[in-house]
Parts: structure tokens; sequence; C-alpha cells
């Protein structure tokens, strides 16, 4: 099922403008996102296959399902609240029956959760940012011989190296595992090639060093250390590093570079906006979408700010918020079976 199926199928209930153009805080380059509710036709809702929610190839356009528009209101999800709250001039379409649902029925002390974790996870994705950015990984993919150390004198120096000062072939190395030492093995050398040694490793590609079989009497060139954990390490920080190079935002990436604080600043205003969103609902029980602090969150974007110093901002106001929600006479949670019936009688009205 995808949106074009939901639009002639089912009955749309709202659908609206979201995202930057909703909070005011678009730029001439920003996207226009759209959000909004629909409800399954009988058919589809009484069949065997429910549809929660459809998008579009970008996500820049999302429906949700009515039965999953309360779910999530009811758990004080931010991006719902938001949808429910749209500034006038932001919805394309509002059914009267979508009247029936209020902002104030749903927000409760949960909202000092859902938009201050949403808002601690846009620190994690700056932060997460900065780290790929001040330590870049090569392209050219490290092999296990990279984490291979020899014993020498009373330190330990690169196998490469080692291979490099004896003028050996790693090809012609062949390992013993030494008995009660994890990834400790004897490292033997065949010049001749007469026995057929496995090397250390079979390919460039290989994630493990390789055992030989070595004839009793022959005495080991060394000591062989294979540093497991920090190649494991290593694959991990490498594929994420890459895949996030494969789909970042370059126009984010430029933006982010080229203010020279190395965080992503987009993540940083929306952690602001968050926040701010978060004490407005415990001091004036309103979601209000539309910033008025329009010019002081696109400096943020802008880079304007040290990452430490915002992140400090940031934790201060979470203080604050949560010394607000403690004084708040706002319900602990929303009212469960309060949400349970204005489902069922709406969904009653769109099937009579």
């Amino acid at each position: 099922m995808n949106i074009e199926y939901v639009k002639s199928k089912s009955k749309i209930l709202l659908e609206c403008i979201s995202g930057s153009r909703a909070y005011g805080l678009d730029l001439p380059t920003s996207d226009t996102d759209i959000k909004g509710v629909f409800a399954l036709s009988k058919k589809d809702f009484y069949g065997l296959t429910y549809t929660d929610q459809v998008n579009n190839e970008t996500n820049d356009t999302v429906f949700y399902e009515l039965k999953r528009f309360i779910e999530l209101l009811v758990k004080n999800n931010p991006n719902l609240l938001d949808l429910l709250s749209s500034p006038e001039d932001c919805i394309l379409f509002k059914d009267p029956l979508m009247n029936l649902i209020k902002p104030e029925m749903f927000l409760s002390r949960l909202c000092k959760t859902t938009f201050g974790e949403y808002a601690m996870t846009q620190i994690k994705k700056a932060k997460g940012l900065n780290k790929k950015i001040s330590n870049p990984i090569e392209k050219e993919r490290k092999s296990v011989l990279d984490f291979c150390f020899v014993a020498k004198d009373q330190g330990a120096i690169s196998l490469k190296d080692w291979l490099v000062e004896k003028g050996y072939d790693q090809s012609k190395c062949g390992l013993v595992k030494v008995a009660h030492m994890n990834d400790i093995y004897a490292l033997f050398y065949d010049l001749d090639n007469v026995f057929k040694f496995n090397g250390v490793i079979h390919k460039e590609s290989a994630n493990e060093v390789v055992l030989s079989s070595v004839p009793k009497g022959i005495q080991p060139e060394g000591i062989l250390s294979f540093n497991r954990n920090g190649y494991s390490v290593y694959c991990k920080e490498y594929k994420e590093y890459w895949d996030w190079v494969d789909k970042r935002n370059n126009e984010r990436y430029e933006n982010t570079v080229a203010h020279g604080k190395n965080y992503d600043a987009k993540n940083m205003m929306h952690v602001f906006r968050l926040l701010d969103m978060a004490e407005e609902i415990a001091l004036y029980k309103r979601v209000i979408v539309r910033r008025q602090n329009r010019e002081h969150l696109l400096s943020i974007r802008k880079g304007n700010f040290m990452y430490e110093d915002l992140v400090k901002q940031a934790e201060e106001k979470i203080d604050r918020i949560h010394e607000i929600y403690e004084k708040s006479d706002l319900p602990d949670a929303p009212d469960l079976n309060r949400a349970e019936n204005l489902l069922v009688a709406m969904r009653e009205s769109l099937y009579s």
C-alpha cells in the first residue's frame, strides 16, 4: 500500500506542511515536508492486512492511519503532537472529524521525556558527526596484518615492520597457537617454502589469522600477538564511517565544514527547539509549533556557537525543564480510556 493508494481508497483526515516550514525555520533551499492522517476504508480495515503508515521514498511525505496516530499521541510523540497543532497556514486539508481530537487531551508529563530524550539524541548525532569529521578513516581498509605484532627485546614491533627488517614474505610464515594464551602464536618461517606454510593470512580481506602444520623440532622465529579486539573495533568504525560518507547529506556536511565547528548545526538547532517546546508545554499546556525565536535558532544552525557551549546551555535547560515539570499539574500520562473511546467514536462515524 502506498500514498497514491491511500489517497484514492482511504479517507484523508488531515494533510499539513510540516518540518522546517511549519516551525518557521525554513531556508530557500529547504524541502517541503508533508504529514497527514488517513483512515483505512472499511474493507481494508476489516481485512487481513492493517497498514499503520505510508511514506514516499525520501520520507518527505508521511501519512499515519488513524489508529497509529492516536497510539503515538498517547505516547506523546513530538512529531505527532506537532502535526495535531499545525499552524493554520500549514493545514492543506482538515476533515471536520479531526476537530474531535484536541492537543490538550494528550499533553502530559511524558512530554518531558519524549521531547527531552529526542533532544538528547540530536546532541548525540551532532557529537557523532563531530567525531567523524575530526577523525576521518582512510578509504584503504586495513587488514589483519596491521593488527599483528611480534615480540622484540622488551617490547614489540608491528608484523609488517618485522617482515621488512627480516626481508620475509608473510605467505611463507606459519603460525601455531600457544596453549593457554589468547591470540598468541609461535611464528615460524619457511625460507625455501619446503613446508608450504599457510602464511599469516590467506588473503587481504581475511578476518582471521590462519594456522599451519609445523614439523616438530623447528624453532620459531618469534612470538606473534593478534590484537583481535582492536581489529574488531576498527572494522566497525570503518563500516560506520564509510556508510555515513555514502549516505550523508552533502549540503549539510559542507555547511558543517564551512562553519568550522565540526558538529551538525541543524541537529543542534532542533535540540533547542525541542527543549523550548517541552518547557512551553509545561508552562502553557500548549504545543507551539511556529517558533518565535527564529533568528536565534537559525544562528545556531549557521554554526555561530561552540559545540561545548551549546551542550552546556542544553544541559542547563534540561535541568530547568525537570524543575518546571515537577511543579506542573499535567497528568502523568494521557487518559488511555478516553483516547480509546475517541478512536472508537471516530471509526463508527466514518463507517456508519
